[in-house]
């Protein structure tokens, strides 16, 4: 079962994680960490014209987490928030409920379907699209604040 979970799509995404780093200029920034595993997952984000311009994270991960990562990094540029919102629904039915993977942008994550099985996983797997979805909150928010100012 080891071998289905560690695939070779899953290690090569693992060992290709764009976007690594920090921005200099994020409207958001947010962290999430497992507790469980250690895993733990910071993200920057910009937003622009209603979609992400632009992204960055550090990642300290599991290789199931890193492929999160990996999937996030490739396709979060010019996603929708709700977009991102949706995958993360969309890989939590996955994983917990044995739903459909993501479709659209994220589709690639559903290589992580093996992972079901094992839940102590699932946080690692989860962090960076928790992470972002934090950060989108974060800067809708400080939209929604300067609105109310004007």
């Amino acid at each position: 079962m080891l071998d289905e979970i560690y695939n070779r799509k899953i290690l090569e995404l693992a060992a290709n994680i764009p976007r690594l780093g920090r921005l200099a200029a994020p409207q958001a920034s947010a962290s999430a960490h497992s507790r469980l595993c250690g895993s733990s997952v910071t993200v920057d984000v910009v937003v622009e014209d209603g979609r992400v311009a632009d992204f960055a994270q550090e990642v300290k991960a599991c290789a199931l987490g890193q492929t999160s990562c990996s999937v996030m990094g490739r396709e979060i540029i010019g996603a929708a928030p709700q977009e991102v919102r949706d995958a993360r629904e969309a890989l939590k039915k996955m994983l917990k409920e044995n739903g459909p993977p993501p479709q659209g942008r994220f589709a690639d994550a559903g290589v992580l379907a093996p992972a079901r099985e094992y839940k102590a996983r699932h946080a690692s797997i989860l962090l960076v699209f928790d992470a972002v979805a934090e950060a989108l909150d974060k800067i809708e928010k400080n939209a929604e604040t300067a609105e109310m100012r004007q």
